[in-house]
């Protein structure tokens, strides 16, 4: 069961965008598609996602490419419409979901309508996620060729009993394979774990650590386990067939995470990511950047979210941005646009200081952290106790940043807490 949609007010049937929209900006665009399918679902995922036996008569597998392009084209017509100025995209990241249950040449024609329709960066990044066996050699060689740039394998662990709990459904040893086959395609990687699975040990986690780094991969994410309500796990820990994870073992396991990363030459750049330096830049992930440092995006897919900020046509009191999202079940995201309507289900208008704390609670994140001067006086007068507490960098507070300490990030929603109060 999938979390609800947000409460907002009524998108325009025609999806248009509040007029101080328009005009040119400066920042970044990125473009996120969202596909829903998976082959099984995990046990702990709340995603919107769905399995092929859930969907059909419209916003199914076969359709998706489809429909997914109307709206690409949907959104060009409205930004061109709102008089906003040409965007050219600098990220496209196709997240789910299992992006790769489509055929690669569904994710190259879904990239070439986004490339077609506002155009790419030279040097954009193009990500997709995917499972260790949802692809082989030639799927990873077309999507090199149509100009993806980087693959974001869902390890998740390299021991069999916590994959097992976990419900994934590849083993161990399909990874480095992958990853291998990938980078002989061109591509970066990336690869995501998750730590503090019921019944994982310490040992087992060193072992999930060292098999990310043998892989090679440039970048590594690694998250805890949340149980969400209404997931299968949450139904399994209700009934006491498993444990609720413990914090202080996930903290003992992120700092070992940490330690082993840093010592093999990657470093944080986000609470949860780590990253190499390759060829005198670091190899993050620019699409996810873009999120945490408040640039514009558009969200392509059921339940996908998009935002943009104002551009030159603003005046002064006119909202500081514009959040909306789609409707969730693909086959009402289907049936919207086959009808030529948006599939925004609704929408939300950031205050000036909605904003803002929406820049403390992203930028804090942030290994380069956030300038103390935007933060309000009393927050601003926190900060030296923040640093007195071991949860904050005082040489950084002391040149006017504000940058978490490794305990600071296990700690990053209390002290996110303390800068935006």
């Amino acid at each position: 069961m999938t979390p609800a949609l947000p409460d907002g007010e009524a998108v325009p049937q025609d999806g248009a965008l509040p007029t101080w929209v328009g005009g040119s900006s400066s920042r970044d665009f990125g473009v996120y598609v969202h596909v829903p399918f998976c082959r099984v679902r995990c046990g702990y995922c709340d995603f919107n996602t769905y399995t092929s036996t859930e969907l059909g008569g419209g916003g199914d597998l076969a359709s998706y490419r489809a429909t997914a392009i109307r709206e690409v084209e949907l959104a060009g017509r409205v930004m061109r419409s709102s008089g906003r100025q040409p965007r050219t995209v600098s990220t496209v990241f196709f997240g789910g979901g299992t992006p790769t249950m489509l055929p690669g040449s569904d994710l190259v024609a879904i990239l070439g309508a986004i490339d077609g329709t506002w155009g790419l960066e030279p040097g954009a990044e193009v990500t997709t996620e995917a499972n260790p066996d949802s692809v082989d050699q030639a799927y990873l060689a077309t999507l090199a060729a149509a100009g993806f740039t980087r693959i974001s394998f869902g390890m998740q662990s390299a021991v069999p009993h916590v994959l097992a709990t976990l419900e994934r459904t590849h083993t161990p040893s399909r990874v480095p394979l992958v990853v291998r086959w990938a980078r002989e395609a061109g591509l970066d990687v990336s690869v995501d774990l998750i730590y503090g699975t019921p019944g994982e040990s310490l040992s087992d986690w060193r072992t999930s650590v060292a098999a990310a780094l043998e892989t090679g991969a440039d970048h590594v994410s690694a998250y805890a386990l949340v149980i969400e309500p209404g997931t299968k796990m949450a139904a399994q820990v209700r009934r006491g067939e498993i444990p609720l994870p413990d914090g202080d073992d996930q903290a003992d396991k992120y700092e070992l995470a940490d330690e082993m990363f840093a010592a093999a030459g990657l470093h944080w750049y986000e609470v949860s990511n780590w990253a190499r330096e390759v060829g005198g830049e670091v190899a993050a992930c620019r699409h996810n950047l873009a999120y945490w440092r408040g640039q514009d995006w558009w969200g392509i897919g059921p339940g996908s979210h998009s935002y943009l900020a104002p551009g030159t046509m603003a005046r002064t009191g006119d909202p500081s941005g514009v959040r909306w999202w789609n409707v969730k079940h693909p086959r009402a995201y289907a049936a919207a646009l086959a009808a030529g309507h948006s599939p925004a289900a609704a929408r939300e208008l950031l205050t000036a200081e909605q904003a803002h704390v929406e820049q403390i609670m992203l930028q804090v994140r942030l290994a380069e952290g956030l300038a103390v001067d935007r933060l309000s006086r009393p927050a601003r007068l926190r900060v030296a106790g923040l640093v007195a507490d071991g949860l904050l960098e005082g040489r950084s507070a002391v040149q006017g940043r504000v940058v978490l300490t490794q305990r600071g990030r296990l700690l990053a929603d209390m002290v996110i807490g303390e800068l935006t109060d």
